[in-house]
């Protein structure tokens, strides 16, 4: 059977909270895409940075070439700085996620001191070694999944449709980005994916196991790293349960593989 769904964009998000990837192709991992939020900036006492509190870190690009990693200035390209994707010459050390405590090692000293002093705040950069196992909220979990350093799902689905009828109610339209989506698709009615349980993407199986809650990040541009009240404020008028604002669906992958841009979603 045909499916009205396929997959319009996909997205990497190497370092938490800084700029995004798109690709065309992805390799599904338990934890997440390959290299999404495998890395991860933390503050001295270990604790995670976010654009919560230092919309800023929104004006980092980041670009991936071969086995290399490069992080850029949006505002001043030519402040950069590369390493590579298997570099941990620091120390390990626990960092804290929300509410958890996981091992972690440091990338380098230059590293730390470029972001350092770009941000205007002592900062290492961590990434998350394949040992470190941090587990996806067991309510939640269909076979006691992994997560990297993303809040709390290793993916995040939203349909074009919801964008644009969220963008309808919008004086100012806004961009997927401020949404921070792993996969886009296409096809459909507004907030289509509410509905999905079962996905097959290519040759691979998902299962969505929650909608996504929605905090102040989304209220940040990523253009320019200025925060305001939307889109925020206008979803919470009509998509609040309790004192929760969702946007998309949070998925597990059932099975590993690759997924493409242009696949067809099929519910199971």
């Amino acid at each position: 059977m045909k499916s009205p769904y396929f997959i319009q964009d996909l997205y990497l998000y190497p370092i938490k909270s800084l700029g995004g990837i798109s690709v065309q192709e992805a390799q599904v991992e338990e934890r997440g895409f390959t290299h999404d939020r495998r890395w991860m900036l933390v503050d001295e006492q270990g604790d995670f940075v976010s654009q919560r509190l230092y919309p800023e870190l929104a004006l980092f690009g980041v670009s991936l070439e071969g086995e290399m990693m490069h992080v850029y200035s949006k505002k001043d390209p030519l402040q950069r700085m590369s390493f590579g994707l298997d570099e941990a010459a620091g120390p390990e050390l626990q960092v804290s996620i929300w509410s958890d405590r996981v091992g972690a090692k440091v990338v380098s000293e230059n590293v730390n001191r470029w972001f350092s002093s770009m941000v205007g705040k002592e900062l290492r950069l961590v990434v998350m070694p394949s040992t470190t196992s941090r587990k996806v909220d067991p309510w939640y979990a269909v076979h006691s999944e992994s997560v990297s350093f993303a809040d709390g799902m290793p993916y995040v689905m939203i349909g074009q449709a919801s964008l644009d009828e969220l963008n309808g109610r919008l004086s100012d339209p806004v961009r997927m980005d401020r949404f921070r989506p792993n996969l886009v698709f296409s096809g459909g009615e507004a907030f289509a994916e509410d509905q999905f349980k079962r996905l097959q993407i290519g040759d691979v199986e998902f299962q969505v196991v929650k909608p996504c809650a929605r905090c102040v990040m989304i209220t940040v541009d990523q253009e320019n790293g200025e925060k305001g009240k939307e889109p925020l404020a206008t979803l919470a008028t009509y998509r609040s349960i309790g004192n929760k604002v969702y946007f998309g669906q949070n998925l597990v992958a059932l099975t590993r593989g690759i997924v493409k841009v242009g696949d067809p979603i099929h519910e199971l």
